[in-house]
């Protein structure tokens, strides 16, 4: 065997041998690192703003995705048998905290813990009716995070600034929902308690938005569309149908204006992300969820669909449209 040949196997053995410790060191440094289970509902632009802000807020608190922290993130589809699965395989793989996007990934995970590894809620609406907290300042258990209410006075007073003749008011909301039923049927009370006429119509999936969509466009003057996770994501189906009747959609969340709707004032999805991603670093640094407040995030900023509008043939009022140009945000 010549020198040259046994100097190539010799600096090849060398270079196995480094790629198997470095693979080994690697393998070792990622089993110390802990866990963190992210798991969202469906693919959505609100729900993916959470996702990207609970990111945010890890960081924030020093926790990196391949540094310090391993994130596992699972997106369900919007089915329940994929929730249940997910959630128990962050269990399995002894995840040190979870994050849950939309309510039904917060149950499923709340489950899968069984009161011992910690939930962070992920901007969920109504969590002590959810089941998922004792209360809002004392959650005393596994599970705490945030909570996304809506502002419905806001909203109200949007509908009656847009559309100031409007007296039937209808209101579409996913039945499977919690956080789109909680809302809707809050929503009907202000709303009545107001003088309005309120209409309540309901999808059991996307499925059946066409179809329901055409039945209330015919009995409102306008659309109140609710945080709802199945109306969200057939937002663009719903105006498709409301735009051929000319009735306006005033919807909960900017990513809905965005698909169609015509003026909101939105809570930041980002944010509400933000602050849950700091607070599952408080966890991972040692603090307990029992004794963690939910947070509310609630303030909400002014948002505008001109194009929509004009669709409609509807003049925004200048005090909405100056305000939304100053603070918020104007979609051309």
């Amino acid at each position: 065997m010549n020198k040259r040949l046994l100097t190539f196997i010799g600096v090849i053995a060398a270079f196995l041998v480094v790629a198997f410790f470095k693979s080994s060191n690697d393998e070792q440094s990622q089993k110390g690192i802990p866990t963190v289970g992210i798991l969202q509902l469906v693919t959505h632009p609100a729900l993916d703003q959470i996702h990207n802000g609970a990111i945010a807020g890890l960081k924030d608190e020093g926790f990196v995705n391949g540094k310090n922290i391993k994130i596992d993130y699972q997106n369900a589809q919007a089915d329940q048998s994929n929730l249940k699965t997910m959630a128990q395989k962050f269990i399995n793989e002894h995840a040190k905290v979870t994050i849950g996007i939309a309510t039904p990934a917060a149950l499923s995970l709340a489950k899968a813990a069984d009161g011992q590894t910690p939930v962070l809620m992920g901007g969920i609406t109504d969590p002590v009716g959810a089941g998922l907290v004792k209360s809002i300042n004392k959650p005393g258990g596994n599970v705490s995070g945030t909570s996304g209410d809506s502002p419905l006075q806001a909203h109200l007073g949007v509908i009656k600034e847009v559309v100031p003749k409007a007296k039937t008011l209808g209101i579409i909301y996913t039945s499977s929902d919690h956080g789109g039923t909680y809302h809707a049927k809050k929503m009907a009370k202000l709303a009545e308690s107001q003088g309005f006429k309120v209409k309540l119509y309901t999808i059991a999936s996307t499925n059946d938005m066409q179809q329901v969509a055409e039945t209330m466009a015919n009995q409102v003057d306008v659309v109140y569309a609710p945080q709802d996770n199945g109306v969200a994501s057939a937002m663009k189906t719903l105006v498709n149908v409301t735009n051929q009747n000319k009735i306006p959609v005033i919807p909960a969340a900017d990513t809905m204006v965005k698909d169609g709707g015509i003026a909101t004032i939105a809570v930041s999805q980002y944010q509400i992300g933000y602050q849950t991603g700091k607070m599952a670093g408080e966890v991972l640094k040692g603090k307990k969820t029992a004794t963690m407040p939910v947070v509310s995030v609630t303030k909400g900023e002014p948002v505008i669909n001109l194009k929509e509008a004009q669709t409609l043939g509807i003049d925004l009022p200048d005090k909405l449209v100056q305000q939304a140009k100053e603070n918020g945000e104007v979609i051309q």
